[in-house]
């Protein structure tokens, strides 16, 4: 299945996006629903839906590398983890959560999440 399809709901529309089988783990797919540019990333299986416009500078946040991130150590060595979980801005490097929206480096910033879920095989998109 690879058409967009929409159904109003009373305060939602569902927006079908694709077969789940169509976003491997640790790929995305870019849609544009209702004009939007949403990013539909896929976690060790499970979907996530950013908005593709970055909260610091309004680059293409769902464009930029599915990557990890360095993580908090009490000493002076190198660690690298949460890979496949961030994504990482195309325009300034800015890294997301792409289970949350958190931006990593300032609190202060949050990428727009839609709620999604996979219903029969399909991923569907609420906006």
């Amino acid at each position: 299945m690879t058409t967009n399809s929409t159904v109003a709901t009373k305060k939602t529309r569902r927006h079908v996006v694709c077969d789940a089988s169509e976003i491997t783990p640790g790929e995305r797919r870019i849609v544009n629903v209702d004009g939007r540019s949403i990013g539909v990333f896929n976690v060790e299986g499970r979907f996530y839906a950013l908005h593709n416009g970055c909260p610091h500078k309004g680059g293409a946040l769902a464009e930029g590398p599915i990557c990890g991130t360095t993580l908090p150590t009490d000493s002076r060595d190198f660690a690298y983890g949460r890979d496949g979980h961030i994504v990482r801005c195309a325009w300034h490097g800015w890294e997301f959560d792409i289970t949350n929206g958190q931006a990593l480096a300032d609190r202060a910033f949050h990428a727009r999440t839609y709620p999604i879920t996979v219903e029969d095989g399909v991923v569907i998109i609420e906006t």
